[in-house]
This record gives structure tokens, sequence and C-alpha cells, in this order.
């Protein structure tokens, strides 16, 4: 993880939760960790890491992620036993 994947990662863990991460940022922190991201339907995105999975909307047509959003990407993390 680099230094910028840092910094988004303490963004998703920040309170009060914040909503301006661009899906992009996330996506490139969750490679760094070794996720595998697949294509949906739609703009969904199917994400295993650490036999962990989740199914996420990739937000559009903003590319920031909302509060919903950056609070399942928490959870996800936490239950696949992402620590910093």
């Amino acid at each position: 993880m680099n230094s910028k994947q840092k910094k988004v990662y303490e963004k998703i863990f920040k309170n009060p939760v914040q909503s301006d991460i661009e899906w992009s940022e996330i996506e490139n922190l969750l490679k760094s960790l070794g996720a595998v991201i697949s294509e949906g339907n739609g703009s969904r995105v199917r994400i295993e890491l650490n036999g962990e999975r989740a199914v996420f909307h990739r937000p559009h047509p903003e590319r920031v992620t909302d509060k919903g959003a950056v609070k399942s990407m928490r959870r996800f993390l936490d239950n696949a036993g992402v620590k910093k």
C-alpha cells in the first residue's frame, strides 16, 4: 500500500463519514490489497478479498462515493481482516 492508498484507507475509516472519496481511488486501494474485482450487470462491481465477497455499485454520473457505500466498504474491509 503506497502513501496515496493509505490516505484513501484513512478517509474510509474517518469519522464523520467522508463523502468526497472517488470510487476509482477505492478500487485502486482494493487492488493493492489483492482484491479480485469483476464487472457485474450495469454499474455493479463484485469484489473478493481474503475470502470475503461483496457487491457494490459504481457511482454515476458522479465519481464520488456516497456515505452509505463508504460505510459498507468499512464493514467489508473489517470483515476481510484488513488492517492498516
